[in-house]
């Protein structure tokens, strides 16, 4: 074991117990071993940055040895390859493996893949960006060790050559700034800002600072004069506090100067009064406390109530705790007023692993529902909160081969992100590169990969492919492709029968037709035609069906026409209107919709197959083809006279009466 360890390492080795020092320390003399002879811009030991982050983690952020440990090892292991994918493939991780517990190789596995991210300055979306680092931080403390680490490089940035530092500047805007807003790591948000704005606008920064410098005489005045009167009140409440002229920093007045086009004179709000008082009771009698100091000031200065916001009663997401109000002084200046205890005032600065740190709890439940809330927070947007801490993302992030992000659905394959590419590349995709390896269209992806698709003009879809998508433009494109198909197939094989037909002096119904085809299992006739258009069904057999189909009727209307002819060569059967004479028993007779026929038209009769007999008008559309293909199925039909029923009744009455005069 070295003898001469860095300060920073012994401040961290104090808080620790022995088997904590003892890993911490295997942690340290490792990452100094891999990255011996590394220097920083500066040329100073790269050591000096893993080191920096991991004092940051444990004592700015608070979070435990396991993250410290985790940010040793994932800079030991960060520089033994040439590849960044391959960073949780090497033999010193392997090492690590056997030595280290697997929630603390987990953690080093999260912080390699974010070190694989390639961000392109042309195509940055950061909202994107966002969700490809969370997704890789399985474990919280994976994405509050990368805060930790990018506020040291921007403490550091200086050093970095222009390029480099300019690309570091634009991800901490649109990425780490965001997350620790997100996160309610307010201090660690605010210092990033401004180190931003000292580098992107130098003058406007020092200008700002100097006026702020410049106003600190005044506004020490201004607590004094707004203090006096409340002192004697809170003293004898017995109320111990601290009053804190919180001064807006340089960034967010540069910011507010922007949106309102102000001067410096002109923003009012430029520091706020801070109450912190000191409470070591219940949450119920911090809230009470800090309500009471509410009382006391707003008693003596109007309060804005439009301007009140209880984050005590309903915390934020992120945990923030605070009352804040504005009043006005004597002098008629609004000043805003922010209440809070004090340890509510170390989970605002710090976030609230900080706190527990910070107390010496050792106890690792109150920290594990932090994390709990940080998964959350992790995995909401602004706009949408989740009402569990489930880690799962539904959506994963993959690169195009020049660097463009894509979000699709968990679960996406090759063919999904050729369709999200663009729609003709999906359907002549043929399969892909996938981190430079050969992959199927039906290959799943995951966050990171990046995937060159391969494409043919020859290629089409099948129907199985929409066993290989889960994204709706896939499936819809297939879809709408496989139709457009089909109706091709359809029309060539419509045609073709029309051809064969006439040839054959043949013609098929439309319900024949599909009579036929859902006998052959095709849902409907589109299909049919389709499979007679590309061969699956030979056409031959629609000549087969017709003909036997033609001798069956021929056969029926023989049978039931002939015989029962000499038997009964003329029984009127009374259906309705109609009269025919020949006697079927339990035949309908309906008039056919194609003609609609009336009383008194001339009409006939047309056996169907299925519904019985129809009745035509002599001059329907159908009448010429009905009775010229298929004249064995034409009968006669004639209308019923109206009244033929009464005339009939009066008769038997008449008849009956006769009978029983007779009789008597």
């Amino acid at each position: 074991m070295k003898t001469n360890l860095p300060r920073k390492l012994q401040e961290m080795l104090s808080a620790f117990s022995e088997s904590e020092k003892k890993m911490v320390l295997s942690a340290y003399e490792a990452a100094d071993e891999s990255l011996q002879g590394k220097m920083r811009s500066n040329s100073h030991p790269f050591i000096e940055h893993p080191l920096s982050v991991a004092h940051i983690v444990w004592k700015e952020i608070g979070l435990r040895s396991d993250a410290v440990i985790a940010t040793l090892l994932h800079e030991a292991n960060r520089f033994q390859c040439s590849s960044a994918r391959d960073l949780n493939h090497t033999p010193l991780l392997e090492s690590f493996r056997a030595e280290y517990p697997k929630d603390i190789i987990q953690i080093v596995e999260g912080l390699n893949n974010i070190s694989n991210i390639q961000l392109q300055e042309a195509n940055l979306d950061e909202e994107r960006y966002r969700k490809l680092i969370i997704s890789y931080s399985t474990d919280p403390r994976v994405i509050l060790i990368k805060l930790a680490d990018r506020l040291e490089v921007m403490r550091s940035i200086s050093i970095l050559p222009p390029a480099k530092r300019t690309k570091k500047l634009m991800e901490t805007m649109m990425l780490y700034i965001p997350l620790a807003h997100q996160l309610g790591l307010y201090r660690i948000k605010t210092e990033l800002e401004n180190i931003f704005l000292s580098f992107t606008e130098p003058e406007r920064y020092k200008e700002i600072v100097r006026r702020i410098k410049e106003s600190e005489p005044q506004r020490e005045a201004i607590v004094r004069n707004f203090i006096n009167p409340l002192k004697d009140k809170l003293d004898s409440e017995g109320i111990r506090y601290t009053l804190k002229a919180r001064t807006k920093s340089p960034y967010s007045i540069w910011k507010k100067m922007q949106a309102q086009h102000i001067t410096f004179n002109k923003v009012y709000d430029l520091f706020a009064m801070r109450f912190i008082i000191e409470c070591d009771g219940s949450h119920a009698e911090e809230e009470a406390l800090c309500w009471k100091v509410y009382s006391l000031v707003t008693e003596k200065y109007e309060p804005d109530t439009s301007r009140l916001r209880d984050w005590i009663s309903k915390p934020r997401e992120n945990g923030y705790e605070s009352l804040h109000t504005t009043v006005k002084t004597a002098e008629g200046m609004p000043v805003e007023v922010q209440i809070r205890t004090t340890r509510m005032d170390e989970i605002a600065e710090k976030g609230a692993a900080a706190h527990w740190s910070y107390k010496g709890i050792k106890s690792k439940d109150h920290l594990t529902d932090w994390l709990n809330k940080v998964r959350v927070l992790m995995e909401s947007s602004e706009e949408e909160k989740y009402e569990h801490a489930s880690i799962a993302l539904e959506e994963l992030l993959v690169y195009t081969p020049t660097g463009d992000l894509r979000q699709l659905r968990a679960g996406s394959t090759v063919l999904d992100f050729a369709f999200e590419i663009h729609s003709n590349l999906g359907l002549r995709c043929t399969g892909a590169r996938v981190n430079g390896k050969m992959a199927s269209i039906r290959e799943k992806l995951h966050t990171g990969d990046v995937v060159d698709i391969i494409s043919s003009k020859n290629q089409k879809p099948t129907a199985d492919w929409l066993n290989y998508v889960v994204s709706s433009k896939a499936r819809a494109k297939i879809k709408q492709k496989l139709k457009e198909e089909e109706n091709a197939r359809a029309a060539v094989g419509k045609e073709l029968l029309a051809r064969r037909l006439k040839n054959w002096k043949m013609v098929i119904t439309d319900s024949e037709l599909f009579h036929l085809a859902k006998k052959n299992k095709f849902g409907n006739l589109n299909e049919f035609f389709g499979a007679i258009g590309n061969g699956q069904f030979d056409v031959a057999l629609v000549k087969e069906y017709i003909t036997r189909n033609l001798e069956e009727q021929a056969s029926d209307t023989k049978g039931t026409g002939s015989e029962h002819a000499e038997k009964a060569p003329f029984y009127g059967v009374d259906s309705g209107d109609f009269i025919i004479d020949r006697k079927l028993k339990g035949v309908e007779l309906k008039p056919a919709k194609c003609c609609s026929p009336s009383y008194g038209d001339d009409i006939f009769g047309f056996i169907t197959i299925r519904d019985g007999i129809k009745i035509h008008r002599t001059d329907c559309p159908n009448a010429a083809r009905l009775q010229g293909n298929y004249p064995y199925r034409v009968i006669e039909v004639h209308w019923k006279p109206r009244n033929e029923s009464k005339d009939s009744k009066i008769k038997d009455g008449d008849k009956g009466d006769t009978h029983k005069r007779r009789k008597g």
